[in-house]
């Protein structure tokens, strides 16, 4: 009997671990929701804030977008404009910064502090990461996009992290570090076949651009380009997308779009 569990012991022990790193896994939402700075608007939270971000995965949104620059100092910070508080970011230190909390108490989140809390029980909800063109250039924004993998690996946020950027070098520079990575380019000028080219996983255009080009619409799907249209905020937009089976819909609005998106199911 003692050889017999002695030889079993090792099938068990596969069995936990191989469990454990399945049940890790995410299982992201069916839903086509990605929150446009967390889920600020109907609670009166400030955008980018992690409270925005833990309203985002309580309400089951697939994505909440979130933007990064990095201060003087190399910290690598949460915040859509160039500028905090009249503070121009990148020529700031970050304990500068920190004089300046949010509207609802939070101090300025780092990208470590965002990570962590997106991480915190959440396996339905993408982290979707737009990082920064640079003011000083291309070397400083491949500099950022480097340091933002290196910190997402290290956080072991690679599973949830999708990385958006208008910056088409930055996405490359990411994309040459790991050809694999779930890219999304945000400025509207190239067509699928080029993303395609580049190794860029989808289109993520301001919802004008499928307007004005339809037709890139059909050409993404036949080569399994993602969709996803930013900022749409009316009932009428979002209608048009679902029934264009766009596969994500960034929005100010994620209340509404999951109503949307229920009905139409």
């Amino acid at each position: 009997m003692k050889k017999v569990l002695l030889l079993c012991l090792p099938v068990l022990l596969f069995a936990c671990s191989s469990s454990r790193r399945a049940t890790s896994q995410p299982q992201f939402a069916d839903n086509p929701v990605v929150a446009h700075r967390g889920a600020f608007k109907k609670l009166g939270l400030p955008e980018n804030s992690i409270a925005s971000l833990r309203q985002a995965i309580a309400l089951q949104c697939t994505g909440s977008e979130f933007d990064v620059r990095m201060t003087a100092d190399d910290s690598l910070v949460i915040n859509h404009d160039p500028a905090y508080h009249s503070l121009p970011i990148e020529t700031t230190r970050y304990d500068s910064l920190l004089r300046f909390p949010l509207s609802n108490g939070e101090p300025l989140p780092t990208l470590r502090q965002y990570l962590l809390a997106g991480l915190q029980g959440n396996k339905h909800t993408r982290l979707v990461c737009e990082i920064k063109p640079s003011p000083a250039g291309k070397e400083r924004a491949a500099q950022i996009a480097m340091r933002v993998l290196q910190l997402v690996r290290e956080l072991k946020a690679a599973p949830m992290t999708v990385y958006i950027s208008f910056d088409h070098h930055i996405l490359t520079t990411l994309l040459r570090a790991d050809p694999s990575l779930n890219t999304q380019y945000l400025n509207g000028d190239l067509p699928p076949e080029q993303l395609k080219a580049d190794g860029i996983k989808g289109a993520d255009y301001n919802f004008s651009v499928f307007k004005a080009h339809p037709e890139w619409i059909a050409s993404a799907k036949n080569m399994g380009i993602v969709l996803n249209a930013w900022t749409v905020n009316d009932a009428a937009g979002m209608d048009l997308l679902l029934d264009n089976g766009f596969q994500f819909i960034t929005t100010n609005e994620p209340e509404l779009l999951l109503e949307k998106w229920k009905k139409n199911r």
